[in-house]
């Protein structure tokens, strides 16, 4: 089983990721783990490769690389058969064509659970995903509501 884990790299990353390893181990499954940086031109899709410190990702963004490659070695280091990807472009158009891309059976993703306005002016990327994958998604709320 393949799934794919979008993450934001923001603290409410680690919920997101503790259900991935549950699911990832269980099953059990491979995971990739991908992170979507702002357009540029200038960047390449990358996979991760902790050998290669003369990559793109690293040398353009350093702190989403080094943070994505953490995550991705604690993935790994529980057991799960982990690989991570640093990608370029519109966060739900990524996450469609990556997920298509790799096969995935099950995309997880988070929702931070703004309120309308916010979600009125910018968007929901789980919604977007939802709404455009015949792929199962697993959306893991990240928000600490009463």
């Amino acid at each position: 089983m393949n799934i794919l884990v979008a993450i934001d790299l923001s603290s409410a990353s680690e919920k997101i990721l503790d259900k991935a390893k549950t699911l990832a181990l269980a099953l059990p499954a491979k995971v990739c783990l991908l992170h979507v940086v702002e357009e540029d031109p200038d960047f390449l899709d990358e996979e991760l490769n902790p050998q290669d410190t003369n990559n793109q990702g690293q040398q353009k963004f350093p702190q989403e690389h080094n943070g994505l490659q953490q995550e991705v070695e604690k993935l790994r280091k529980s057991g799960a058969d982990t690989k991570g990807l640093l990608a370029q472009g519109t966060v739900v158009d990524v996450i469609l064509q990556k997920s298509k891309q790799l096969n995935t059976d099950i995309i997880i993703i988070g929702t931070h659970g703004h309120g309308g306005v916010h979600h009125m002016i910018f968007g929901s990327v789980s919604e977007g995903v939802l709404r455009s994958t015949s792929c199962p998604v697993l959306v893991i709320p990240t928000h600490n509501r009463k």
